[in-house]
């Protein structure tokens, strides 16, 4: 996915005076305050005060799920979800709602395989925890991606040579947000992205954060590259095996062979519709799991277990925890409000209450939208898995329920709130969305045109004409094709269709003088997208 993040200090002065305070001997609440503040062991560990005991709200909000669940269908239109709680080393709720595919009967249940997008991260993040501490000191998330992966290169050496497994999978080595996406759109396999990474412009090494599919994926299989196996193999062997993850998979083919999935809808003209398959191989670690909830919720207690199963280690308490606490500011700067930040693959910062929670959201405006929050002080995590394109459902139900667990009561309109926040993954996009066309125009001859354009990342284009209307093919065996509509004198219209440019995008193909370039605006984000004619 391309489009930012939008998982989101005041505190800080009075953080950093606390610290410094000697540890209080036993937990309670505070007496002489006029907030119900649950005192921990040291000053950053005190909280605000649960209306009951733990077990208490839990069993209430537990009780309240299946309501808010049918209510955020019926609001949202989202024709499926799966919800899974879990509590006190064990899974206290799992439902399905709604159904698979819309016009059908075909119900979800727990055991209903989704496509997780974007909490693949976290779920790959575990897995290299599991790396780290089998590797007998090898392998860490300080260890350089160029000496796992040979041929991993950016566009800055210095960089090429520091970037460490931790850079990547805190989205923090200067690639801009969806730098190889774009690649992924057009058809082109894992190889050929991760080789033309290198010709990405890079912002600030370490000081920039950035989302990066891809950024993130180099990382992910240079660390299955070193220890000579796939990144399917090695979670596997260290995640999915040992956690009895059977429905599990970090391949597309094997979601497609489950019997029991829940389809892709987008939102096309305010519907949602089963309209696409996406096909996320290429960007598996960061984007290509598929599960569900049943096998999610045995990985959220490996989450709250410092990475144990019972007297099974899955993964290195020390690397996990390293992933989950805060690596980088994920948000913009502000003096007033509580700042976001990212792990090694999980968003990580304070709740309202004062509580460190561990979350991520997935999303495809193809038709999937998925999150999860793990709660470490209250042992307590949530997963809520939809095949709607992203409108902010599974976020919403997530954080009313954990406002029922810590305030007795549900704050705001979390759905309302999500939906306008998540607008923009469902929004047209183009330079000419919007515009109108001219209303004369004289585009040159159709057929002075035609012909191969070269371009260095995107590949070979090729311009084609058929009855005086213009073609453009591109990507690997030019299997995607768009149509050129005239828009003025150089310039033509085309309407791309993908995982990054939704129903209703309109962007414009400029040729330049006697057709020597063609510059594609859509895939000119980073300066890339011209394309030169071949002579």
């Amino acid at each position: 996915m391309t489009t930012p993040a939008l998982l989101r200090h005041r505190a800080v002065a009075l953080v950093a005076t606390g610290a410094v305070l000697l540890p209080l001997a036993a937990c309670g609440s505070s007496p002489d305050t006029g907030v119900n503040v649950s005192v921990g062991a040291a000053p950053q560990y005190d909280a605000v005060s649960l209306p009951g005991t733990i077990d208490e709200q839990v069993t209430s909000a537990v009780e309240q799920l299946p309501e808010l669940a049918r209510d955020a269908l019926a609001e949202s239109g989202v024709p499926g979800m799966a919800i899974a709680v879990v509590h006190g080393d064990r899974t206290v709720f799992a439902e399905g709602f709604g159904v698979r595919k819309a016009g059908t009967d075909q119900q979800v249940d727990t055991d209903t395989v989704f496509q997780l997008a974007s909490v693949s991260k976290s779920l790959s993040a575990t897995g290299v925890a599991a790396a780290i501490g089998k590797s007998n000191g090898a392998l860490s998330w300080i260890t350089p991606v160029s000496t796992l992966m040979p041929g991993f290169a950016l566009a800055d050496p210095t960089v090429t040579r520091s970037a460490t497994v931790g850079d990547t999978f805190s989205h923090r080595t200067g690639l801009h947000t969806g730098a190889g996406d774009d690649l992924e759109d057009l058809g082109y396999d894992q190889r050929y992205i991760l080789d033309h990474l290198r010709m990405q412009p890079l912002d600030a090494f370490r000081t920039s954060y950035h989302y990066s599919n891809f950024g993130f994926t180099s990382g992910a299989e240079a660390v299955a590259s070193s220890r000579g196996q796939s990144w399917q193999a090695l979670m596997q062997e260290l995640v999915f095996g040992p956690l009895g993850m059977k429905s599990t998979s970090t391949r597309h083919a094997d979601y497609l062979a489950r019997e029991n999935r829940a389809s892709l809808h987008a939102l096309v003209d305010g519907e949602f519709v089963a309209a696409y398959d996406r096909q996320p191989d290429p960007e598996a670690p960061a984007g290509g799991v598929s599960s569900d909830v049943n096998d999610l919720a045995t990985w959220m207690r490996v989450l709250l277990a410092d990475g144990k199963l019972g007297d099974q280690t899955i993964a290195d308490a020390e690397a996990l925890t390293a992933a989950m606490s805060p690596q980088i500011v994920s948000s913009g700067p502000s003096v007033d409000g509580r700042p976001s930040h990212y792990g090694f693959g999980f968003n990580s910062g304070p709740q309202v209450g004062g509580r460190m929670a561990q979350s991520h959201s997935g999303a495809f405006s193809t038709g999937a939208a998925t999150a999860f929050t793990v709660i470490p002080d209250l042992d307590l995590g949530i997963v809520a898995l939809t095949n709607g394109a992203p409108v902010g459902m599974p976020e919403a139900v997530i954080a009313q329920f954990l406002d029922l667990v810590q305030y007795g009561n549900i704050t705001r309109d979390w759905l309302g709130d999500a939906r306008k926040a998540f607008a923009a993954y469902t929004a047209p996009v183009g330079d000419l969305v919007g515009q109108k066309r001219p209303a004369s125009l004289v585009p040159p001859p159709a057929a002075s045109l035609v012909g191969v354009y070269e371009n260095p990342y995107f590949g070979p284009l090729t311009v084609s004409e058929k009855d005086g209307k213009l073609t453009v093919a591109l990507g690997p065996n030019g299997n995607v094709q768009m149509s050129l509509d005239p828009w003025n004198a150089s310039t033509f219209a085309y309407a791309p269709r993908s995982e990054n440019t939704p129903d209703g995008s309109l962007a414009s193909a400029e040729f330049g003088p006697d057709g020597a370039t063609l510059r594609l605006a859509s895939f000119d984000e980073q300066g890339l997208g011209t394309w030169t004619r071949r002579r």
